[in-house]
């Protein structure tokens, strides 16, 4: 396959030709993050607003036909891209509200139950398990689920390279555990987690696997008819797509039993006064008016990724990494936080440099103008195991070039000498 047009890429993105401080043109590198957005992302927003603008599933007029077409077309198109069923889609406003959508799918099926036999079911006998690599966001929701249910919490420590641990795993998964709650791939370490090694454990015991796809699902194919998982949530905002939708996929007969986390509007197959009986999912999830116009962007947004290939942003992408720890590793007193080869790894590098605190570094790279992120990545526990403070995170997308590679490696030796160490 032949390697990427990335200068063809770069021009449907019109943030990156921008000239930002001290006349030096943006290298973003920040895509962990958010991602930029084409004109076509941008484009199918305003066209969706200007044109289409009304209440999906809510009207019978000219306006409100088109509105839910396009709503409904984008489900189809989010379905095909991970290969799932249309009904299994459910659109949220954020990867973190998927995440707690679950999270309370599990706790109204618990406090004062009457069905303990539903597989969401979760007492004080029970355990819920997590990783040290979690972001915040895949992390608290669990947490919080633990606490109201009396359920233990456990967790797969990392190794010395930032990698999930599974070397307990017939321990910390057992007969008593009620979800599996992991990311796929680490926003810090760029670890990709051994989902296979995990989904069979998970199946053995019976338990739920849910998997924080945030980090995977814009940069390489996922397939979640072949992972033998549960549930799986990403963000739009990281894929090319706009701020404000989310996705989450869980199997149709497990959607068919969890209980809404959000109640009103058209969720609902009827009501009275006193009692409703919920629709069938995807509409039982999906609560008020949806965030029509950013789903619309959002299939134009993965469409886009269709169009130039996940296998090609998946090369790319490695070979960018490749050239950025080779020229990393090299620099004296940087110490990359997480795998140091390309073996199941994506393209996030967490660095430390010795005397120099990694808020100064990402300020002295931004003087000249590449944006990356400095800070603990809303992942305290994987920061407190690794035992930094914080770290200095670059991470790249299809449209960053070996040559931002090379110009932040530059920076961060300018670093160094500014710095006198």
């Amino acid at each position: 396959m032949p390697a990427l047009d990335v200068d063809l890429l770069r021009a449907d993105f019109p943030i990156l030709s921008r000239i930002v401080r001290n006349g030096h043109k943006l290298i973003y590198l920040d895509n962990g993050a958010t991602a930029q957005k084409p004109y076509s992302v941008v484009d199918a927003e305003r066209d969706f607003y200007l044109n289409h603008n009304a209440a999906a599933h809510r009207g019978a007029h000219l306006l409100a036909e088109e509105a839910t077409d396009a709503f409904e077309g984008a489900r189809r198109t989010v379905a095909s891209f991970l290969t799932a069923q249309v009904d299994e889609i459910i659109f949220t406003k954020s990867a973190t509200e998927s995440l707690n959508a679950v999270a309370y799918g599990f706790l109204n099926s618990s406090i004062g139950a009457q069905d303990t036999k539903s597989p969401f079911y979760v007492n004080s006998s029970m355990n819920i398990v997590v990783s040290e690599l979690e972001h915040h966001a895949n992390l608290l929701p669990w947490q919080q689920l633990a606490q109201r249910t009396g359920a233990t919490l456990r967790w797969f420590p990392v190794d010395h390279q930032g990698r999930m641990n599974l070397q307990d795993i017939n321990v910390i998964i057992d007969e008593k555990t009620a979800v599996v709650a992991l990311t796929h791939q680490s926003n810090v370490t760029g670890a990709i987690t051994d989902v296979e090694r995990i989904s069979k454990r998970v199946r053995e015991v019976g338990s739920i696997f849910v998997l924080d796809a945030c980090q995977s699902v814009p940069h390489f194919g996922v397939d979640v008819s072949a992972l033998d998982i549960d549930f799986l949530t990403f963000s739009g905002h990281k894929a090319l797509g706009p701020t404000g939708v989310g996705v989450l996929w869980g199997r149709y007969e497990l959607l068919e039993q969890m209980p809404p986390m959000l109640t009103g509007g058209s969720m609902i197959e009827s009501t009275t006064i006193d009692s409703a009986k919920f629709a069938a999912p995807p509409k039982r999830f999906e609560a008020g008016v949806p965030n029509m116009a950013q789903v619309v962007g959002l299939s134009a947004a993965i469409e886009y990724l269709n169009n130039v290939g996940m296998f090609a942003i998946e090369e790319h992408e490695q070979q960018l990494t490749a050239r950025a720890l080779e020229g990393l590793t090299a620099i004296p007193g940087l110490t990359i936080v997480g795998p140091t080869d390309l073996k199941e790894r994506g393209g996030v590098l967490s660095f430390t440099v010795d005397g120099i605190h990694p808020h100064d570094m990402g300020q002295v790279l931004d003087d000249k103008g590449i944006a990356v992120r400095t800070g603990h990545h809303c992942a305290w526990p994987l920061m407190q195991s690794m035992k930094v403070q914080a770290t200095t995170r670059a991470s790249f997308y299809l449209y960053n070039t070996a040559h931002e590679i090379d110009e932040l490696i530059a920076g961060i030796i300018d670093a160094k000498r500014f710095f006198k160490v």
